[in-house]
């Protein structure tokens, strides 16, 4: 009997399984859905389907840079357990992943999926076989890539890869500003700021905190023009915790980031991820 493409589509959305082993299976079963649907579970390759209720909220986070440091990605893989994320089989899936993105700078998740794996096989069809494989819900969260022609790129990723960061700075590539990179991208991962500069914290953000601040003096019995002082001031607090700039470096309290700048040197962007969060 010949099998189509049709039914091979047919059987993976039962299934979950990879193109392949749903081609296979078909082969095998001459064509008969029920029967190639008891080959693959006796194969192990249908477990996906069977996963795809399950939360994947565990996984690692990988970050890989250029030699030259001009081009760096982030990316986020899921599975259900801590104890399938530090395996090898889902270690080196991972891996592969960020070099296929690296690579090929694939426009979103999608695209990723449908490029060519190192196995043979799509990405997509790669993931469904280490499903049958782990026998847990596995999925490719999110990637990230920044690309520094003026600048540096730089990672760090937290023991336990729950936790990284891209950094990408303005300056020349030497080994004393990629040291300066790595430690802004540590700042970030321990401090986690919301943007770079004051000037990038939004009107509304900022009214909205100074009449909380403002409220809260007045709450505290404080006149107008004394609890207008006190909103600015404490508004001059919240921008220390969630600037980048203005946070206390971590190595050295008594130095804001700004202050470990030299000339000509600026911090263009930073992509933070942790394991879990929601996905901007």
């Amino acid at each position: 009997m010949v099998i189509t493409s049709e039914m091979v589509k047919q059987l993976r959305d039962k299934t979950g399984a990879g193109m392949m082993d749903c081609k296979k299976a078909l082969d095998e079963a001459n064509g008969n859905m029920d029967l190639a649907i008891e080959v693959l579970r006796k194969k192990g390759a249908a477990t996906a389907a069977k996963r795809a209720d399950k939360t994947a909220n565990e996984g690692i986070i990988v970050a890989k840079i250029s030699n030259d440091a001009k081009r760096g990605i982030i990316v986020e893989v899921n599975c259900e357990t801590d104890f399938v994320a530090r395996g090898n089989d889902f270690v080196e899936f991972a891996n592969s992943v960020a070099h296929i993105a690296f690579e090929k700078s694939p426009a979103n998740v999608a695209a990723l999926l449908a490029l060519s794996h190192p196995s043979g096989k799509t990405v997509a069809d790669a993931l469904n076989d280490l499903v049958g494989k782990i026998g847990e819900r596995t999925e490719i969260k999110r990637f990230s890539i920044i690309s520094s022609p003026n600048g540096i790129v730089e990672s760090y990723v937290h023991m336990g890869s729950k936790l990284g960061v891209l950094v990408e700075l303005g300056a020349e590539f030497n080994p004393v500003n990629k040291t300066l990179a790595r430690d802004i991208a540590m700042q970030v991962a321990a401090m986690n700021p919301n943007v770079v500069a004051r000037e990038n914290v939004g009107k509304e953000v900022v009214e909205k905190e100074i009449e909380i601040y403002r409220q809260q003096a007045k709450n505290e019995g404080k006149p107008d023009h004394i609890a207008d002082k006190i909103a600015q001031g404490r508004l001059e607090k919240y921008y220390q915790e969630v600037v980048l700039l203005e946070q206390s470096f971590i190595k050295d309290a008594g130095k804001a980031i700004r202050e470990l700048l030299n000339a000509g040197i600026t911090i263009k962007q930073f992509i933070r991820y942790q394991l879990g969060e929601s996905a901007n």
